[in-house]
């Protein structure tokens, strides 16, 4: 359905021609296989109005930054906030009004946050901080480029551009929410998430003036709460998915006190409590609805897989050489998803990581106490993982500072 979205079932002719038309976009093309059915009973909040998140936005967030975007004020505003850095800091001096209203608002946590769960998040993250770095890096940041929608926008946004810079400030929210403090007043999750709200209603409000964005895009309007639970499902609930597949022994409270600091996450970045899973179940439940069957390459997505398998040269050569991370992409997505990233099949890589990592991880955690006698393998895996984790924090290029966009990608400038 590339060619047909609702602007064009509304040029279709009369009122039978765009309800028949319309028809056929709710059932091929909105980017769920199923009408919503998740239940808010599932959520932290425990009810909701249940209305599908895919016609759900920010609408406190659009108008403020569409208005600051209109009136040219985001430069000034931008200059302001690059010293917003700490989640207990003060607002700096000079914000209009009605943004330093709405920030005091959006900064505050949730009523239903536990201290004591993301104190024990913090330890999960110390633990498991190699894998984390890894997943972060590679099972959720090659995923991005097989979720269209997501695909779409940061390709054609200012972000697609400048592809690095805007992994940088991706891995940003990885680091932020594993590091010590990450919501505590001399931390920086917070500040990260309310600066990512704003450039989402930057993006909003910009991408429905791109020609290229609007001639690609199935939606009217990007980023949707569905969209941004899309983007959540392929962080947490990933790389648990992963971890357990892997047999990496987790506490039962760890695991919950990770998928908790991620649930106020995604309330600070603006999604409603009735969309946050209260649960591992009701995560996995949700993602199988919306994450799963969207999946699928996309011209747009295809271009960014390939300039992020080009990333490792920046480390090591032979290590992360863009075969070996295509390898690795390939043993956590699947051949399905590889293949349709054209992501070569590798004759050494591809079976060492199918019949070596799983052994490999058992020596790392103590499950299998002796070495097997062929530990050259074990050695360069592990080698890899130290390396595809230096990777991912290589990105963290300080001071990284979050700013609101006020233009698309100029597609006429190759990207950098």
């Amino acid at each position: 359905m590339d060619g047909l979205n609702r602007r064009s079932a509304l040029k279709v002719g009369g009122v039978a021609g765009a309800a028949g038309a319309l028809a056929v976009v709710a059932a091929t093309s909105t980017g769920r296989a199923q009408p919503w059915t998740w239940s808010p009973q599932g959520s932290v909040a425990g009810s909701g109005s249940g209305a599908d998140p895919m016609t759900v936005w920010d609408p406190e967030a659009d108008e403020l930054v569409g208005g600051l975007i209109d009136r040219g004020e985001v430069p000034r505003v931008n200059d302001a906030l690059r010293t917003w850095t700490r989640n207990g800091q003060p607002l700096p001096a000079g914000l209009p009004p009605e943004l330093r209203d709405f920030m005091e608002y959006a900064r505050q946590l949730p009523p239903w946050t536990d201290p004591a769960k993301l104190d024990t998040a913090i330890q999960f993250n110390k633990k498991r901080g190699l894998y984390l770095g890894v997943l972060y890096g590679f099972a959720s940041g090659m995923m991005s480029t097989v979720i269209p929608k997501e695909a779409r926008s940061v390709y054609y946004s200012k972000g697609g551009h400048d592809l690095e810079d805007r992994i940088s400030k991706t891995a940003k929210l990885g680091y932020d929410i594993g590091s010590n403090n990450a919501y505590a007043p001399d931390g920086e999750m917070i500040v990260t998430c309310v600066k990512t709200r704003l450039v989402h209603a930057a993006v909003r409000h910009l991408l429905p003036q791109s020609p290229h964005w609007v001639h690609s895009a199935e939606e009217d309007i990007p980023i949707s709460q569905n969209d941004i639970m899309v983007t959540w499902h392929s962080l947490p609930t990933t790389v648990m998915k992963h971890l357990t597949s892997w047999k990496v022994p987790i506490p039962v409270h760890e695991s919950e006190a990770f998928l908790h600091s991620w649930q106020v996450a995604g309330h600070m970045l603006g999604v409603r409590d009735e969309y946050i899973p209260k649960s591992w179940p009701e995560a996995n439940s949700q993602a199988a609805q919306v994450l799963d069957p969207i999946l699928a390459p996309t011209p747009e997505g295809i271009k960014l897989a390939d300039r992020l398998l080009s990333l490792g040269a920046n480390i090591d050569l032979t290590i992360l050489s863009k075969p070996v991370l295509g390898a690795f992409t390939r043993f956590l997505l699947g051949d399905h998803i590889a293949d349709g990233l054209h992501i070569p099949r590798e004759p050494v890589w591809d079976p060492l990581l199918r019949f070596s990592w799983g052994p490999f991880i058992a020596v790392r955690e103590g499950i299998l106490t002796a070495v097997p006698p062929a530990a050259d393998p074990y050695w360069l895996l592990d080698e890899f993982l130290r390396k595809a984790a230096l990777m991912y924090l290589s990105e963290l290029r300080m001071p990284i500072s979050i700013e609101i966009p006020t233009m698309n990608r100029d597609m006429s400038v190759p990207p950098r």
